[in-house]
């Protein structure tokens, strides 16, 4: 059982509409995590290397102005549609939406006020908190009443992030944290001797505005081939690049899989992604430049830290190939109804990924909390429950949900649909576990 705690953490400004952001302390006998009802931030994460210290190897503010003052998205939850979508415009269901442009000539991670800069109503369940939040029909622009729901729980070493989204209207949804890791340590000038690999043969080359030229491209003999454990350091100055912030095309498959794994072998640090989720978005933290005074009062100069996240394809509303828009696989929410020449089922769809860090993934003991209305915390007969080989793994199964197989797309991302009855919802959940260094 993890020992949760609340307190105040500061108020929001009164030209941000006021509110108290608190902050919820989950601990084990392993982890230590800290959660903010701010944009559901994970404001640290503390874990042992192999001298048995601590350190908190996340990225952050020790205050809360340090939040509400421009930085990169550190450790929060951002939507509704995280990466970026060209010119922020996209069609559906024949109509056009515009979205408001925040990076350059395109929308990122939501807009000007995504999920990450708004308050969440938070509500304490056993070994977690789960917040939530209604988004308006046209908030940032984007179409729906749109419910969400982030569930953290900490069981042992394995912390738990769940989605559940509900809409009233299609809508394209893509959720990922945010989160920067150095394994160092954060307030640690570099990652450059952290060992990076990701189970990817292709990835997206973009353009000069991170948008997808359309272009899938094989990592084979070039820069992006990271299937093999790399010293990013060295690899880096071996193929000139500047940094990463690339989607990389990971394996397709139902169950969840290894997708990327990082090390840091002067601590003896290691951390895991799974996911099943059809993209990776890998960035090295190119755009920081030393000027953010963070945790402790550290610095954070450029390639201080990394990210990893598991997400759909960026701009896949844009994305044209022979199946037509969204062939990137775009994570959308339907209404209930036929969506048109929109290529998703009439079903909403789910997702899982895990963050794993040193210990071998343990089984759930026992379902997640879930503190969506109505709704059940145990999988009843007939609901879809793992299958054999995953039996235990799936953080997602423990939801009242009916599962059915769609076609993969054009480049093999495997799709599901949840049959949910009372509405559309999208799940994912992260599993970040373990403590002892390897």
């Amino acid at each position: 059982m993890a020992e949760v705690k609340r307190e105040v953490f500061g108020r929001m400004p009164s030209e941000e509409g006021g509110g108290e952001v608190e902050k919820f302390v989950l601990q084990s006998d392993s982890v230590r995590v800290e959660i903010l009802s701010l944009g559901c931030i994970i404001a640290a994460l503390e874990t042992r290397g192999r001298d048995g210290r601590f350190a908190d190897i996340v990225l952050g503010f020790d205050t809360l102005e340090g939040y509400m003052s421009k930085h990169p998205f550190f450790g929060a939850v951002v939507g509704r549609v995280a990466n970026r979508i060209a010119k922020g415009r996209f069609v559906m269901d024949g109509k056009e939406y515009q979205l408001f442009l925040n990076n350059g000539p395109n929308s990122l991670h939501g807009g000007a006020r995504g999920f990450d800069k708004v308050l969440w109503s938070p509500q304490v369940i056993p070994n977690g908190v789960c917040f939530f939040r209604l988004s308006p029909d046209g908030e940032e622009g984007y179409p729906g009443e749109l419910k969400v729901w982030v569930t953290y729980t900490l069981n042992g070493s394995e912390l738990a992030i769940n989605y559940r989204a509900q809409s009233s209207k299609t809508t394209p949804v893509n959720l990922t944290n945010h989160a920067y890791f150095n394994l160092a340590g954060q307030g640690s000038p570099d990652i450059y001797d952290h060992e990076i690999s990701i189970a990817a043969d292709s990835y997206l080359p973009v353009d000069d505005t991170k948008i997808p030229t359309g272009e899938v491209a094989a990592v084979q003999g070039t820069g992006f081939d990271l299937r093999q454990p790399v010293e990013l350091g060295k690899h880096l100055r071996k193929f000139h690049l500047d940094g990463f912030d690339h989607n990389f095309c990971l394996l397709p498959g139902r169950a969840r899989r290894l997708v990327a794994r990082a090390r840091h072998p002067p601590t003896g640090r290691t951390m895991e992604v799974h996911s099943t989720q059809p993209g990776l978005q890998f960035y090295t933290g190119n755009n920081l430049d030393g000027s953010l005074k963070g945790k402790g009062a550290a610095t954070y100069p450029k390639h201080s830290a990394f990210c990893l996240e598991t997400q759909h394809w960026p701009d896949a509303v844009n994305q044209v190939s022979s199946s037509g828009p969204g062939a990137f696989g775009i994570c959308s929410l339907c209404s209930g109804k036929a969506a048109g020449t929109w290529p998703c089922p009439p079903s909403p769809l789910w997702c899982h990924c895990a963050h794993r860090l040193a210990l071998p993934l343990r089984s759930p003991t026992s379902p997640a909390p879930c503190c969506c209305p109505g709704r059940s915390t145990t999988t009843p007969p007939g609901s879809v429950s793992a299958p054999p080989e995953d039996r235990g793994d799936w953080l997602l199964s423990q939801e009242a949900v009916s599962i059915s197989r769609f076609p993969k797309n054009p480049f093999g991302c495997q799709t599901f649909g949840a049959a949910l009855g009372d509405g559309t919802r999208l799940g994912a959940g992260f599993l970040l576990s373990g403590l002892r260094s390897l």
